[in-house]
């Protein structure tokens, strides 16, 4: 079976969307906010058909970043890296922390877009615990971090600590102090 039979698509069509969601991926990432579907077409050297055959709108668009920026975290839960489970958590919600700052704007649209309630966005809340939820029963089940809270709650105060401006005149930002918490302490 060709690959083009396998996908319902030429070879060519996936990489125009490819190029596209890249394109999207890079102006957002310089500007915090995405651009027009006419400047996304310009950026990716598509012809603005070509976009909308992928993308019939905005929406669609904003749904696909999203959802490849949850890709992206879901996988590097099966591949955090620590000497201790513990460690392996920490290094993983870290780098959950920093997508955050990529997502937040796209989590914005699609509220926007959804007027509120977006099944994408609870679709990939379910998809994020489920990915990292060996990751903190394997450090709960250490003794390393507390075992009277959800992987769900870390999350979601991990989210909410996003909103939150660290203080330069501090020396500590809010998400070690959040991250200190969730650390087990020895009686």
């Amino acid at each position: 079976m060709t690959e083009e039979l396998a996908t319902g698509k030429r070879a060519d069509a996936r990489r125009n969307r490819v190029k596209i969601v890249e394109a999207a991926r890079q102006a957002l990432a310089e500007t915090g906010d995405l651009p027009s579907l006419a400047e996304i077409s310009r950026r990716a050297g598509v012809g603005m058909a070509t976009l909308y055959r992928n993308f019939p709108g905005r929406p669609e668009l904003v749904e696909e970043l999203y959802r490849s920026q949850v890709d992206d975290i879901c996988s590097a839960a099966a591949t955090a890296e620590g000497s201790t489970p513990g460690e392996a958590l920490f290094a993983w919600l870290t780098r959950f922390h920093a997508a955050g700052a990529r997502k937040g704007p796209l989590a914005m649209l699609l509220l926007e877009d959804s007027g509120g309630d977006s099944p994408v966005l609870r679709e990939s809340r379910s998809r994020v615990i489920a990915a990292a939820q060996p990751l903190f029963t394997a450090a709960a089940d250490s003794g390393e971090v507390r075992d009277d809270v959800s992987l769900g709650q870390v999350l979601d105060a991990v989210v909410a600590l996003e909103r939150v401006r660290d203080d330069p005149a501090s020396g500590t930002s809010m998400i070690d102090v959040l991250f200190d918490g969730l650390r087990r302490q020895n009686a």
